[in-house]
């Protein structure tokens, strides 16, 4: 096996475990951005609306105080103004969501389906936990959730939802009076849930990951090419001018022109010690012929 092919052999596989490695880690790195990506998005939603429920109770609900009066105005409550707020996001980006996911909601639509309704019992069942997050499957691939807790913890709420006989009249009317009773203060009710897709990060993560990857598998050829071009000019063209001389020399050819001594690495060295072996030889050679 020839030196060329056993030091492009040892480059190859270094290279392949090098590869490896590096391209585990920078994938998992690229996938965990990608992810902190995702809930940085979905925390900002969540803000987004809470400031939306916020604005709605101290500035929305008393401008419309006189005609609740009259007629039960959704404009006035928190959940509605945020979900609202959202749908119009909805129009341009339907893969975003937020949800008052509730257990026994007032409005229909505030209903949690079988996952949010385990989302919720999760937070019922264990109270300290103040935020959750998970990643499912949907028909458009992987949607990344972030929830957090919804608490009774103004009296305020249970103007509306603790008994029908409390319940203003303009509410049942709108609403009827099958559904949305019962709550207690301090009770968890349901959770706010803003789902996020992760397709289109996990994409640039994957197409980050194949630029780095094809970068690296180049400059490796490139460092193969280099090497291969420096080991043949360095090493592997002396050596066989070197191996060529003293082939002549061996079969008694002392005419054959010595190996020209440049520079001080090891070649130079070998170089120098072979043209002393050869002189002393060749004067060895004279004297058995004198």
């Amino acid at each position: 096996m020839k030196l060329t092919l056993k030091f492009n052999l040892v480059l190859i596989l270094v290279f392949a475990v090098g590869l490896g490695v590096t391209g585990g880690l920078s994938w998992n790195i690229l996938q965990e951005n990608a992810r902190k990506e995702v809930i940085e998005r979905a925390g900002l939603m969540m803000e987004a609306a809470l400031a939306v429920r916020s604005y709605t109770v101290s500035e929305i609900r008393p401008l419309l105080a006189l005609q609740m009066t009259k007629e039960f105005l959704p404009q006035s409550v928190p959940a509605y103004a945020a979900t609202q707020s959202f749908s119009k996001l909805r129009e341009k980006h339907p893969e975003y969501t937020y949800k008052e996911a509730t257990l026994n909601p007032s409005n229909p639509r505030n209903r949690a389906v079988d996952w949010e309704n385990d989302i919720v019992q999760e937070f019922r069942n264990n109270p300290e936990h103040q935020e959750i997050i998970g990643v499912r499957d949907t028909p458009t691939g992987q949607s990344l959730y972030l929830a957090r807790p919804m608490q009774i913890k103004h009296p305020g709420c249970l103007s509306c939802h603790s008994t029908i006989e409390a319940a203003p009249k303009t509410l049942l009317k709108k609403y009827g009076t099958a559904n949305g009773f019962g709550w207690k203060m301090n009770e968890i009710v349901g959770a706010r849930i803003v789902s996020v897709p992760m397709t289109v990060p996990l994409q640039k993560a994957q197409d980050a990951f194949r630029t780095f990857m094809g970068s690296l598998i180049g400059v490796f050829i490139a460092i193969i090419v280099i090497l291969n071009l420096m080991l043949r000019a360095i090493v592997i063209a002396p050596v066989t001018k070197m191996s060529r001389i003293a082939d002549e020399v061996s079969k008694g050819n002392m005419e054959a022109p010595e190996f020209s001594e440049r520079g001080k690495d090891e070649i130079s060295v070998l170089a120098a010690s072979f043209n002393r072996m050869r002189r002393s030889l060749e004067k060895a050679m004279k004297l058995l012929e004198d």
